[in-house]
């Protein structure tokens, strides 16, 4: 996909992302469900609460809707949310625009679900990512999903450079319970993203 012109934007401000929903230029989305997600939601014992930060177009959403779980999708963006509506369908009232930043008032949830949102944030908002983790999943629970790596700075995606950077922004809180490749990745991220599951302490 040919990237289109856009004027210059923070991708920390919703007006970034707004325009490329409006160019439907999205190549983050990969259009389906993750293998390791529905694995992961499979061998849950029950299903749980969670939430979607950053959720975008929705399919994990959907997905987990489906699968029974109390279900939260965040986003800020407008635009990504319009183009949610369509794929949610009867689920359309488990997304809401909204900060992660911000009050959430069903926090704290069981699982936080990651995909795509840290590397949409500016590293400098990455300290405060992960003090948010740790305010939104309850003690006991997990924050789940996909973490991109690479060299370089500029994005998004921002990548982490190495696992330490991770782990330094989620402990204490949290402790590495899994580390996997991951065998679907779509083209932005193939080879450069892991599934990782952390459990809060």
């Amino acid at each position: 996909m040919q990237t289109p012109s856009f004027p210059k934007r923070d991708p920390a401000e919703a007006d970034f992302w707004d325009l490329r929903y409006q160019a439907r230029f999205a190549p983050w989305d990969a259009g389906r469900v993750p293998i390791q997600l529905q694995a992961f939601v499979a061998a849950a014992s029950r299903p749980r609460s969670v939430l979607v930060p950053g959720c975008g177009s929705a399919w994990d959403v959907r997905f987990l809707a489906e699968s029974g779980w109390k279900v939260l999708g965040l986003d800020f963006s407008h635009e990504a949310l319009a183009a949610a509506r369509p794929i949610l369908g009867a689920n359309v009232n488990r997304v809401r625009y909204g900060d992660v930043f911000a009050p959430i008032p069903e926090a704290p949830f069981e699982c936080v679900y990651e995909r795509a949102f840290l590397c949409a944030l500016p590293r400098r908002r990455w300290r405060d990512w992960g003090r948010r983790m740790a305010e939104l999943v309850e003690p006991g629970g997990t924050l789940a999903g996909f973490f991109y790596f690479d060299s370089g700075e500029r994005g998004p995606p921002f990548p982490l450079h190495a696992p330490f950077e991770l782990a330094e922004l989620l402990e204490p809180h949290f402790e590495q319970v899994e580390d996997l490749p991951v065998p679907d990745s779509i083209d932005v991220f193939k080879g450069k993203e892991r599934w990782q599951v952390w459990r809060r302490r």
